[in-house]
């Protein structure tokens, strides 16, 4: 290999294929988008990557949300991060269980947690 190989390599396609996989893996955890949705995207992030990839970062919303947001995994209580503001907690807790993240059981052992 030549240098200028190298180095086209290192500059272009490597953060050319970081890109891409990190597309697709936001695309896969999305849950505002049907299944359908999901499906179209990947394929025109596949067979035109820059062209699929720059349309779908100007056309996702600052708001969309990824299912690694708010995910708690069903039957376990995952740990009050003590941030010293116990509103924002418990309205992140009102948030997880109007989603159907946790029971009724699991919000109120957090809340207890948030309010100890």
């Amino acid at each position: 290999m030549t240098s200028t190989t190298i180095l086209l390599l290192v500059l272009v396609y490597v953060p050319l294929i970081m890109l891409w996989v990190f597309t697709l893996t936001d695309l896969a955890h999305r849950k505002d988008l049907s299944g359908i949705a999901m499906g179209l995207w990947a394929v025109s992030i596949v067979l035109l990557p820059v062209i699929g990839m720059l349309i779908y970062f100007i056309t996702r919303p600052d708001d969309a949300v990824a299912s690694g947001d708010w995910d708690v995994v069903p039957g376990t209580v995952a740990p009050i991060v003590a941030t010293g503001d116990r509103i924002t907690e418990l309205e992140r807790l009102a948030l997880l269980k109007d989603d159907g993240a946790i029971t009724d059981e699991e919000y109120t052992q957090l809340k207890a947690q948030v309010l100890a």
